[in-house]
């Protein structure tokens, strides 16, 4: 049977890979993530499971990158300052296509910023902040209950993709607390990765001819070579320029070639919307509630909420922009997915951003004013 909690996002995280199997955790304590290092220590040998604390966010990354070779579905949790401590063995496991999860709970940057303040300022690097071009994954939650299933989205979209998956959180949504609904284990769906079945002598693990490549477990029978330099289809280095550049064609096209399995929206009110609001994390819920106040208001607005950030959601976003008359993009930052909608705008459609860097909240009255006194006037 299900069970119903009242506990924080940052907690919710750790059950969430807890019930799809996470049983390795590394990580280096860091505001404001480190809810998820303290519970992942309790909870982990609870269930058979390990935690370490590393001495820093570059060895918290290589070593679940290194538990992941070994079979354990593996995670760690930081924020801003460490997640661009992560970025080269991030880089690691694109290249050797390891899964693992990285949540991060976004807080105000550069650098050390306000340590304890929201902010979306790292969509960018999540997508971009390891060099190379790449395909990643990265889920944004709202909720606390998003905390927890998208958690379990991000370990089977790693597993089945052999892809580091990042949870991009923020502050206000790891540290609310509000009503969680656990799943019953039984009705869990649990993807795991593909193990070789054939001839050890006979293994590839880069053979990416027939979809994504079995991954073999370090100490077993088939032979698994890793490297961070581009490799053949055995793991040996090979600099070949037609077959690199195959690959690093196929590390993008798994992905973006799958939006249609990983891509995850939520729609509301947006059948007769005249006005859409496209937001994520935080800044969702209070796109939802200018949608509430603006409905109040006779104003036809309708939110489309991004649960997956990366890839990016050009379908549904183009849909929007095809039939509405104004899209409003609230962001606690400069403006970052905004970029990505107006890069979709075909339609001559109007596109505002209402954006804070100030370590506030985005309040749902400013979106809602943004509409009022921007573009409704000339609408209606």
């Amino acid at each position: 049977m299900s069970k119903v909690v009242f506990t924080q996002g940052n907690e919710a995280f750790v059950l969430g890979a807890i019930d799809v199997g996470a049983r390795f955790y590394a990580g280096y304590p860091i505001t404001p993530s480190t809810e998820i290092a303290e519970i992942s220590s309790v909870q982990l040998p609870r269930h058979d499971g390990v935690y370490i604390q590393m001495e820093d966010e570059i060895s918290s990354m290589a070593a679940i990158v290194g538990a992941s070779l070994s079979g354990t579905k593996s995670f760690t949790a930081t924020s801003g300052p460490g997640f661009s401590l992560m970025q080269e063995n991030l880089g690691v496991a694109i290249m050797a296509e390891v899964p693992c999860v990285i949540v991060n709970i976004q807080r105000s940057g550069p650098s050390t910023g306000m340590a304890t303040k929201p902010a979306q300022g790292d969509v960018m690097q999540a997508k971009w902040g390891t060099h190379g071009d790449h395909g990643i994954i990265a889920l944004s939650p709202s909720s606390v209950q998003e905390c927890y299933e998208l958690m379990i989205d991000a370990f089977n979209l790693s597993e089945k993709y052999r892809v580091p998956v990042v949870i991009l959180g923020d502050e206000i949504i790891g540290h609310m607390k509000e009503k969680l609904v656990l799943k019953d284990r039984d009705n869990i769906t649990i993807v795991n990765r593909k193990q070789p079945t054939c001839h050890p002598g006979d293994y590839r693990p880069y053979d990416y001819s027939n979809g994504i490549a079995p991954l073999a477990t370090y100490g077993g029978n088939h032979l698994l070579r890793v490297s961070s330099s581009m490799h053949d289809d055995t793991g040996y280095p090979n600099n070949n320029p037609e077959m690199a550049s195959r690959y690093i064609k196929y590390l993008t096209d798994k992905i973006e070639n799958n939006k249609h399995d990983i891509v995850m929206t939520k729609q509301f009110l947006l059948d007769d919307a005249e006005i859409v609001i496209v937001s994520y994390g935080c800044s969702a819920r209070s796109a939802l509630a200018a949608m509430e106040a603006g409905r109040d208001k006779n104003i036809k607005i309708g939110v489309l909420q991004l649960l997956t950030i990366w890839p990016f959601a050009e379908e549904q976003v183009s849909q929007v922009l095809k039939k509405s008359k104004m899209v409003v993009v609230p962001e606690l930052n400069l403006g970052q997915v905004i970029g990505e909608v107006k890069k979709l705008n075909d339609y001559g459609t109007r596109v505002v951003g209402v954006n804070r860097v100030d370590g506030k909240n985005i309040h749902p009255n400013e979106i809602l004013n943004a509409i009022m006194e921007d573009t409704y006037g000339r609408i209606r």
